[in-house]
């Protein structure tokens, strides 16, 4: 009988640490997610678009192909398994040329996000509209 109590606790024990440990990595993910965004609603009214923009799922996207001249219709590319990968890493490297900002920067920006989009928009980096299509 004692041996099932004790095996009652150990169990109960395991099960808070486990709850414990996931609501830490629930903090750490919604920080991360609360950073990106932060960055993004700063690069956004830099290029002097509305910051609340970064927010929206949709629009978000939309707003972030104007800031760098790209046509709306790439946001179809974007719906494209693969090819949206492809095409977030062009936008992402345009967005750092936008911003002085060289390619690997844009890479940065693409690959890690949440360290990269707060050191744009908390940055001193100047938006610059990119030259109209020919």
């Amino acid at each position: 009988m004692s041996n099932m109590l004790v095996l009652a606790q150990d169990e109960a024990a395991a099960a808070a640490a486990a709850g414990i440990v996931g609501l830490l990595f629930m903090a750490v993910y919604f920080a991360v997610i609360a950073l990106a965004i932060v960055g993004l609603w700063k690069i956004f009214a830099k290029a002097g678009k509305p910051g609340w923009a970064s927010i929206v799922p949709i629009y978000n996207a939309i707003v972030l192909l104007e800031i760098v001249g790209k046509p709306i219709w790439w946001l179809l590319l974007m719906c494209i398994p693969c090819v949206n990968i492809v095409i977030i890493v062009m936008v992402y490297i345009e967005l750092a040329k936008c911003f002085g900002k060289d390619a690997a920067y844009g890479l940065g920006l693409a690959f890690l996000s949440p360290i990269f989009l707060p050191m744009l928009g908390f940055g001193s980096a100047q938006y610059t509209a990119p030259p109209p299509p020919e």
